[in-house]
């Protein structure tokens, strides 16, 4: 489809937006009201609004003109409050008809030239960013996911272990193998690049530093990888793509948001306070805490896998409490307890 269809397209469906309604499934093409929008003060305590966006079908001219354009996609997302955005893999020199410039001269430290702008609006509209950059460190230049705080400062950056043959053959370098997590105001957060998903290393080594949500940003979708990563690992995945789809995976894999070709970026929310459970043998004391928790506590169960997630829906309680209460192990407790009997008898 060409710009100026596309664009009718997307005029056409802004104002049909006018008589849609949707609490928390939005993007660019059509959004609810501002009567949509959920206070900071009715979330649950540890609900985090996360944003992401894909940039399927955007051109531009230049580096800046691309900034300007995801600048205005993110200034599209504040009437919902995010708590995070992010976005897609080195997207400011991505998808332009101007060449690229080299990697010295783009490649930066800290917050530069290409993050500032982003940390500005971080810093404006009250969010952190995942700002998807090159950098540099001494004489290495490395493929990047800088984040940045709510006041616009810059928490740190994971640098991609894996990147491509070709990546590597312009001069960007592998990042360490063992992938930072950084501690934010609603969690522990922690990135895998693009070809990162292609390995394991890089997603069991953030699980087991406990992350509660890791950031992908990509040249591509990603497809069910993306699910899989979630259930595997146990933590949320959000996919924010230069192409096709970008989505936000829950800790059991499912898609609570994406994009698609009438929606550019998705803003919805996740709760944290949730634990990952084998089924067998804590399903027998599940009607218990149903018993006395009722609607403050919910437990949803996989059949066939037998993995079951259990919720605090209350901010009076707190899912540490609960597994300790039913004497529950997380999946990754369970886990740990066999391998150590198996070893033993080995």
């Amino acid at each position: 489809m060409d710009r100026q269809n596309l664009n009718a397209r997307r005029k056409f469906l802004k104002n049909s937006a006018l008589a849609a309604s949707s609490a928390w499934f939005v993007g660019a093409a059509a959004r609810p009201a501002p009567a949509a929008r959920v206070p900071r003060t009715d979330r649950l305590p540890r609900e985090v609004w996360i944003a992401t966006i894909s940039l399927a079908g955007m051109r531009a001219t230049d580096s800046a003109d691309m900034t300007r354009q995801v600048l205005a996609l993110m200034k599209e997302i504040v009437p919902h409050e995010p708590d995070v955005i992010c976005l897609p893999e080195t997207f400011a020199v991505s998808n332009m008809s101007a060449s690229v410039p080299e990697l010295r001269e783009r490649a930066e430290a800290g917050i530069g030239a290409v993050a500032r702008p982003f940390a500005e609006f971080a810093q404006q509209h009250n969010c952190y960013v995942v700002c998807p950059i090159h950098t540099r460190e001494e004489d290495r230049f490395y493929n990047s996911a800088v984040f940045i705080d709510r006041q616009g400062q810059y928490v740190g950056a994971y640098h991609k272990i894996h990147p491509t043959t070709g990546e590597m053959d312009k001069g960007i370098s592998p990042g360490p193998l063992n992938p930072p997590v950084f501690e934010t105001d609603f969690g522990t957060v922690g990135a895998q690049i693009c070809f990162d998903i292609e390995w394991q290393d890089g997603w069991s080594k953030l699980s087991e530093a406990g992350a509660e949500v890791v950031f992908w940003p990509s040249a591509f979708a990603g497809g069910a990888m993306v699910n899989a990563k979630a259930w595997q690992h146990q933590y949320t995945v959000v996919s924010s793509t230069l192409k096709n789809t970008s989505k936000i995976c829950d800790v059991g894999g499912n898609e609570v948001a994406k994009t698609s070709h009438w929606n550019q970026w998705v803003c919805a929310p996740i709760n944290l306070e949730k634990a990952f459970l084998h089924t067998w043998p804590y399903v027998t004391r599940f009607d218990e805490v149903q018993a006395k928790y009722g609607r403050q506590v919910r437990i949803t169960t996989y059949a066939e896998e037998e993995w079951s997630i259990i919720e605090s829906r209350s901010p009076e309680i707190k899912i540490a409490d609960v597994l300790q209460e039913f004497e529950f192990k997380t999946i990754r407790e369970h886990l740990a307890e066999a391998d150590q009997q198996q070893q033993q008898l080995r």
